[in-house]
């Protein structure tokens, strides 16, 4: 991560102390003179919620567009490089397996330890009636699952109907726009090299335009953070805080757990490595990841790592890691498919078994369209929490603590490319030697 980026990372965490102590301290106060309360209350509705939906509204702005062009220039790319040999056969599958098992485990955590049901029924009610009054699950996700309810879920009468929503406030089903976009990729990838390349030059450009609409959103983060902490505080009492701790600690063990629990796995059992060593040997990789936050700038120690530390070969690890870097991060969908089951146990939407299968692989897609900047996934989990019947604005409640699972998350996400290296590799020449 860029100095100034971390700088506003540590701006926005640093915003959400202050925010959360002093609605405490309002609410203490409150206790004794109420009118403190009531004022800090009005002050909230009248003056903060609308910066904070200022910036949540900049972040939707963006959902449709960007996960389009992400998705639809990732299969372009794909399709146009040519190498879809014996090295791509072993590592997309590794690459899905990986992130699924990654969201499994985010999720079964969320289910055992149902950080957003810790707080009263009053509280959840009242963030429910603020919130989410509009927004209804779709009936493909919320009913049960037929196979005509799947196709209409994912491929509706009206494509574009479905992209800009038909409910008031809402910000669209993000499923369709996501098939839409794999088979717009597709297509493209039989166009003539000239004009797939122009289409690849364009999508580019829109994506870095989208991208920068970000950025601006996030210059208000610092302020906007502080204001929508304090409001839900003084408005809905201490038990979002106590919520989203527990949040923070069970999603953060997560990510742990997938990285030197999956991962020793894959090592003991897919490899011929032992997995101590292995991660002794890729130490230096995960420090750059932990303390970065960007895959991408890790992606030249976690090169040098493989090759030197762990005699991976050069073909290998020269395709696997970089793409990798975009396609197999592991820690972001984990981290999706944890906060969307949260801001739901928040407000009281209950998600179906079915609904989380669904969850679970909309996560895995979306996390390969993450832009690679701070606070890219935001609009991606904006897009899931929409499609599942979910107020986004509930995103709001851990945007500020989004700064201590980033370079967690990136960590297991690195650290998960060079194993699904090592693992690919061995592969290979195990059937080279055979």
């Amino acid at each position: 991560m860029a100095a100034g980026s971390k700088a506003l990372a540590n701006r926005i965490l640093r915003g959400l102390l202050i925010g959360a102590l002093l609605g405490v301290a309002v609410l203490t106060v409150g206790e004794r003179v109420p009118a403190v309360l009531t004022f800090a209350q009005q002050t909230a509705v009248w003056v903060l919620d609308p910066l904070g939906q200022i910036f949540l509204r900049m972040l939707f702005f963006v959902v449709i567009p960007l996960v389009f062009v992400l998705l639809c220039g990732a299969v372009l790319s794909l399709g146009g490089s040519g190498q879809l040999g014996p090295i791509a056969l072993r590592t997309f599958p590794l690459f899905f397996l990986n992130m699924a098992i990654a969201v499994t485990i985010g999720l079964v955590m969320m289910n055992v330890v149902r950080p957003g049901e810790r707080m009263d029924l009053a509280t959840r009610e009242h963030l429910m009636a603020e919130y989410g009054g509009s927004h209804a699950a779709p009936a493909a996700v919320a009913g049960s699952f037929t196979p005509g309810s799947v196709v209409d879920m994912l491929m509706p009468r009206n494509l574009f109907g479905a992209f800009i929503g038909n409910r008031r406030d809402a910000l669209g089903e993000v499923l369709p726009l996501i098939l839409f976009a794999i088979l717009v990729g597709v297509s493209a990838t039989r166009l003539a090299d000239e004009r797939r390349e122009r289409l690849r030059e364009g999508l580019a450009t829109v994506a870095e335009l989208m991208t920068g609409i970000v950025h601006m959103a996030l210059q208000l983060a610092p302020y906007a953070v502080p204001a929508m902490i304090f409001s839900v505080v003084v408005k809905a009492g201490v038990d979002v805080l106590l919520a989203l701790g527990l949040f923070v600690i069970g999603c953060g063990g997560a990510l742990l757990l997938h990285l030197f629990g999956t991962m020793s796995l894959w090592l003991r059992f897919l490899t011929d490595r032992s997995p101590v060593e292995t991660f002794r040997s890729m130490r230096e990789a995960l420090i750059t990841a932990f303390s970065t936050s960007s895959s991408t700038a890790t992606l030249p120690t976690a090169l040098t790592v493989a090759r030197e530390r762990l005699g991976i070969s050069d073909a290998t690890s020269g395709f696997v890691l970089p793409l990798g870097t975009t396609m197999n991060t592991s820690g972001s969908a984990l981290y999706e498919g944890c906060v969307v089951l949260f801001v739901a146990q928040v407000f009281g939407v209950h998600l179906s078994l079915g609904a989380q299968v669904s969850l679970l692989l909309m996560s895995v897609v979306t996390a390969t369209a993450v832009a690679g900047i701070p606070g890219g996934s935001l609009p991606l989990i904006a897009g899931l929490l929409t499609t599942f019947g979910i107020p986004p604005e509930g995103i709001g409640i851990v945007l500020g603590a989004d700064r201590l699972l980033d370079m967690t998350r990136t960590m297991v996400s690195v650290g998960s490319d060079i194993v699904t290296c090592a693992v690919v590799d061995h592969g290979l020449k195990r059937s080279q030697r055979g």
